[in-house]
């Protein structure tokens, strides 16, 4: 499966067992093998059989290649990570781990990383890189603990170099939002809490360290907020005298607040959304899976609004819906559509379909293009 032309908000359509989720698990397993190693990343998804494609041949091969733009530079270096994983007596190592970066346009790209079963070279001084100029490497052989180790582990010496300081990040503060509605009303104890949970179990604790450290932040969530739920006029994260935290949802038309266990799903998940993209510190990959579910059809254009801001403000977003409505917010060029063929995931983006363009600049929305049939591999109904 290749993907090209990534945008910084990109929403991927498809039918269940299409390789949404198992897309946004290449990411899962990158962070999991850099906090571990590649084995306990396996591991955690049933073994290298499992993650191996059926009726494959050769090894896993992840490739990305990215651009750092967050500085404002028109071209910066193209990076190139490469990994392949197979297999030694039974046991997972890495074959082949390589970081390069290419020289300008046309140039030769420098292999900065460079390792193979354990063992390799790295260069010690990526600072001096220049993409336009000269560069002369003072390279260092090295041997890791086990062949199962992800050598960009190992590269903290070298956050110099932005480009991949950058893709460390990525893999380390890589975000999936598996939100869930009874965890974010649980009332849990008082403990300080930055940024929202996975699950927002810990969603009346980050509103509090909102409210005390970032009352501005919390100011424009609530004047969002409002925009999208009539009635509301605030949110509080309350102490209990028991030691415990609950979030209150005060309504205009009543006297006292309402805790968050009876307020609607869709409320409590929209107040969620709203702490999650106005994070002051952005995470570098945001995935969400289904931001529709509990959702009114009429607040999906807003919501797709913000998560488009949260991409235009650093952080990369990566969308799964099944949603017509939240599809219609969408521009050709943010929506991919995955389906099978021969057991494959394939993968095309809306923006290179000229029907669809045709369509689109015409008036038609992609959600109502979705439902009649140009998405799906189908024959349209027009």
């Amino acid at each position: 499966m290749e993907i090209n032309n990534i945008s910084n908000f990109s929403v991927f359509l498809g039918a269940n067992g299409s390789g949404k989720s198992t897309l946004f698990d290449v990411f899962g397993f990158l962070s999991d093998a850099l906090r571990g190693n590649v084995r306990t990343a396996l591991s955690k998804r049933g073994g290298y059989r499992e993650v191996y494609s059926r009726n494959g041949k050769g090894p896993i091969v992840i490739e990305i290649k990215f651009r750092n733009d967050s500085d404002g530079e028109v071209k910066s270096p193209l990076v190139t990570y490469f990994l392949e994983i197979g297999e030694n007596k039974g046991l997972p190592i890495v074959l082949s781990e390589v970081l390069k970066y290419r020289r300008g346009q046309h140039g030769k790209p420098y292999l900065f990383l460079d390792f193979h079963n354990g063992e390799g070279t790295a260069i010690t001084n990526e600072e001096d890189y220049n993409a336009n100029g000269e560069f002369k490497d003072s390279r260092e052989s090295q041997k890791l603990d086990s062949p199962d180790i992800l050598a960009i582990k190992g590269l903290g010496q070298f956050q110099r170099f932005r480009a991949i300081s950058s893709f460390r990040r990525l893999l380390d503060d890589w975000f999936v939002s598996n939100f869930q509605i009874q965890e974010a009303r649980a009332v849990e104890d008082v403990a300080l809490s930055e940024h929202l949970s996975e699950t927002g179990n810990n969603l009346a604790q980050v509103t509090r360290y909102i409210r005390e450290n970032h009352p501005e932040v919390l100011k424009l969530i609530i004047d969002k907020f409002k925009k999208r739920v009539p009635g509301v006029e605030d949110v509080e994260a309350e102490e209990t005298l028991d030691g415990r935290i609950v979030l209150k949802f005060k309504d205009g038309s009543f006297k006292d607040p309402f805790v968050a266990r009876y307020v609607s799903d869709g409320t409590i998940k929209m107040f969620a959304y709203l702490v999650l993209l106005n994070d002051p510190l952005k995470h570098p990959l945001l995935c969400v899976e289904e931001p529709e579910n509990y959702l009114h059809p009429e607040l999906l254009l807003e919501l797709a609004e913000e998560f488009r801001e949260y991409s235009r403000q650093g952080g990369q977003v990566f969308i799964s819906t099944h949603s017509p409505d939240f599809v219609n917010a969408l521009h050709p060029e943010e929506l991919f559509w995955l389906s099978k063929s021969d057991g494959k995931t394939l993968i095309k983006k809306a923006s290179d379909n000229e029907d669809i363009i045709a369509l689109y600049n015409e008036g038609d929305r992609l959600g109502w293009l979705w439902r009649e049939g140009y998405m799906t591999g189908s024959s349209p109904r027009r």
